[in-house]
């Protein structure tokens, strides 16, 4: 009597659970769905009462227009340039360190890796005028230098060695050990064993560095001067200015400003979420 008591439960739990799940959903979807409806509209059209998902005209020149305000190719071009950089670089330290963390002993160990892990609780903004002075002193203001290297050894930095090495340690050391008694040293288990490994990890690695330095606004509003070398948040910004917001430019430059985003996304999703599975992320 209980087993059929459990299985009636169970059916309608799910059912539950998903329509939560589809109502969150929506109210999440719903901000994004009119952002591409205001990027079709006619300018006096976008604060009509009642408000229209569906434009009555779509104008598809408002995309063809974000090109003729602004240098807005230039600013894809320093984004994904940037964006590929970093995440090249963050990869690639990040699995080395996490690798040394996870796997070679040594000591005082524990103790770096917590001193690492602080950097991340100081918040970004206290940091900023020191970091500014710096740069301003190796004369790095307004090049992209401080955009790459500053994520790359910088917090972000951080949080990629920690989800590599949280990958690392679900390693079984027996697989290092019998790579060592076939003559192995550390970079080439590192480079030929442990590497193709961690594809989800580095996935989830992948997306979260991405993420974040595509949407960076900070630094670059820190460390930018000359239009030439803007990303795309700051680029956006040029939409607004003492008259107003050009509303339908903006949300048609930044509908083409969040698609990488989503493709990066939907071509990394599996590993993405196996990454998140396996480095603990998920507790």
């Amino acid at each position: 009597m209980k087993a059929t008591h459990n299985a009636v439960r169970k059916p309608f739990g799910s059912i539950g659970t998903y329509t939560a799940l589809s109502v969150i959903s929506g109210i999440m979807i719903i901000p994004f769905l009119w952002m591409i409806s205001t990027s079709f509209k006619e300018p006096q059209s976008i604060f009509t009462y009642p408000p229209q998902l569906i434009p009555s005209t779509f104008r598809f020149q408002n995309y063809l227009e974000v090109f003729d305000l602004i240098p807005f190719h230039l600013f894809y071009f320093n984004s994904v340039y940037i964006a590929c950089v970093v995440i090249i670089g963050t990869v690639f330290f990040a699995s080395l360190a996490g690798y040394a963390f996870a796997k070679i002993p040594f000591s005082g160990r524990n103790i770096v890796f917590l001193v690492l892990l602080s950097a991340m609780m100081i918040p970004h903004e206290v940091t900023a005028i020191p970091m500014f002075l710096f740069m301003r002193e190796l004369n790095w203001i307004d090049t992209h230098l401080p955009l790459i290297l500053l994520p790359i050894f910088g917090a972000g930095g951080v949080f990629g060695i920690f989800v590599m090495r949280q990958f690392f340690i679900t390693v079984p050391t027996e697989l290092e050990e019998a790579a060592m008694i076939d003559g192995c040293n550390r970079f080439r288990i590192y480079a030929q064993i442990m590497l193709p490994i961690a594809k989800p990890g580095l996935a989830t690695l992948t997306i979260f560095t991405f993420v974040t330095v595509w949407n960076e606004f900070f630094d670059p509003l820190i460390f930018i001067n000359s239009r030439s070398l803007m990303t795309l948040p700051l680029g956006l910004s040029l939409f607004t200015d003492e008259v107003g917001t050009a509303w339908h430019h903006l949300m048609s430059a930044t509908v083409m400003a969040t698609m990488p985003l989503l493709i990066v996304f939907f071509l990394a999703q599996r590993r993405f979420i196996e990454g998140v599975a396996m480095t603990g992320l998920k507790e």
